[in-house]
Parts: C-alpha cells; structure tokens; sequence
C-alpha cells in the first residue's frame, strides 16, 4: 500500500556532508511519521532519527545528535536525512520507514553510505 524509495547515498571523506531523501507513494495520506535506520556491516539495524507528520516532531539517536537533521515536506510525501561531520563509524546502509501505525510498517531498500578516514 505504501513503496518507498530512498536516494542519497553514496562515498564521502570524513568530515564531509550528505543528503538522504526517501520519497513515499501509494496510501501516502495514512502516514502519520517516518523514520531513519541505519546498519552496519555485522551489526544489528539501529534507529537514527523520526520525525512526525503532524507537528514535526524530531527524535535523535545519542550517536547523531547534532550532527544529523531530519526533515519533511509532506507536499512531496518525501522524507530528508542531513548528515554533517560525518564519521567512519556512520557507514551503513541507511533505510527508511513509513509508520502508518505500531504494528503497520514499510521498509525502503536501503542507501548505502561509506565514510572514508
């Protein structure tokens, strides 16, 4: 009922900027928020930020805080993912979630983002 596609991710060097978006079709008008996770080579995903449809709420990972910004424009129905003062230990892949409820959830396919030293 909903697909979502994330785009973004790609090679940087430490210190260095990124930008991921994940646009969202389908039943797009019973989102109520999406997410950010990310996982690392043999480790288990993680959350990494959440933002709400309605009053915009933000929600952070201790590891991002202030590094990182979430953002959205629901005219797109798309989802922003700003990554500053990027570090080795944020290679992942990065996928995004649409929430429609607790137990009502799509999963993107993933962007993979590599931070070099």
């Amino acid at each position: 009922q909903v697909q979502l596609a994330e785009s973004g991710g790609g090679l940087v060097q430490a210190g260095g900027s990124l930008r991921l978006s994940c646009q969202a079709s389908g039943r797009t008008f019973s989102i109520l928020g999406m997410a950010w996770f990310r996982q690392a080579p043999g480790k288990e995903r993680e959350f990494v930020a959440r933002i709400t449809w309605s009053g915009s709420n933000t929600y952070y990972a201790d590891s991002v805080k202030g590094r990182f910004t979430i953002s959205r424009d629901n005219a797109k129905n798309t989802v922003y993912l700003q990554m500053n003062s990027l570090k080795p230990e944020d290679t992942a892949v990065y996928y995004c979630k649409a929430e429609r409820a607790s137990t009502l959830v799509t999963w993107g396919q993933g962007t993979l983002v590599t931070v070099s030293s």
